[in-house]
């Protein structure tokens, strides 16, 4: 069974959405669990893990919601603020909902030594004793943090979301390639094959320009610690859903699949039913 190990549902507003600029108009609308059910039914895909685009807990309760009215939706990676001094607390609220399983923070937004800071690390620290996940969402330039992070807490599950986010170009970066093979180094991590086609100049590209960023990231993560994310609806902006999930299906051999398709997202996530 497939699963899609990275989307988004948002009911769209400029101010809290800010993000999503005059340049992505195909996204500045809602996208709920009923725009993606058919498209996930169409491509073969039986659940999914539903990750937070914004910095809010009333996101995270809305994500929850949504899991609750929708089977489908077989995990939630929500918000909470690691540095407040409540975190413990908040992080026990939503883990009495049995569907969420991780956190993230939209680092690649903060300054480049966001993940050093002290407040930061100690929210990480209440993540591991409840069973609860970290996203890393970082650009290529911030994983020298998130090495030290992952070194930091060797038993915290970490995964990568969106390879780091590297530019998509005719070779890869050696600075980015050097590091992610530093970060695979250490087992606690996994890497999520997503987001790649809208780092793509101009948002238009080839199949084969992913050829040697995903070889660099299979070979250093293995196929047990890659799984495929869609990054739903962010990928329209540059791919249909079709589009982006056979970039993967065209790289991995039918015995790999399984595993880059589901079992990993799956095994890292907790999720025991399809």
């Amino acid at each position: 069974m497939y699963i899609d190990s990275h989307q988004h549902f948002w009911q769209y507003h400029p101010e809290k959405d800010a993000w999503i600029d005059k340049t992505m108009q195909a996204i500045r609308r809602d996208f709920m669990p009923s725009d993606l059910e058919p498209v996930l039914h169409a491509n073969g895909v039986s659940g999914c893990v539903a990750v937070q685009a914004s910095q809010s807990e009333e996101e995270t309760s809305f994500l929850l919601e949504c899991a609750d009215k929708n089977p489908f939706i077989k995990a939630v990676v929500g918000w909470a603020d690691l540095q407040g001094d409540n975190i413990k607390e908040t992080l026990l609220r939503f883990s009495e909902h049995n569907r969420f399983r991780g956190v993230r923070h939209v680092v690649q937004g903060e300054p480049d030594d966001f993940m050093y800071r002290p407040a930061f690390r100690r929210g990480i620290e209440e993540l591991e004793p409840l069973g609860l996940t970290y996203d890393i969402l970082v650009f290529a330039r911030q994983l020298p943090a998130a090495i030290d992070l992952v070194r930091r807490f060797p038993k915290q599950r970490f995964v990568l979301d969106h390879i780091a986010k590297p530019v998509i170009s005719a070779e890869p970066d050696k600075a980015w390639a050097d590091h992610i093979r530093i970060l695979a180094g250490h087992d606690n991590v996994c890497c999520k094959v997503s987001g790649m086609v809208t780092e793509a100049t101009d948002r238009t590209w080839k199949q084969e320009e992913f050829t040697p960023f995903m070889e660099v990231v299979t070979e250093a993560f293995g196929t047990d610690r890659v799984m495929y994310g869609s990054d739903w609806p962010v990928c329209l902006l540059a791919a249909s859903y079709a589009e982006v999930i056979n970039i993967v299906r065209a790289f991995y051999s039918e015995d790999e699949l399984p595993k880059v398709m589901g079992k990993n997202a799956a095994d890292f996530y907790g999720i025991t039913a399809i």
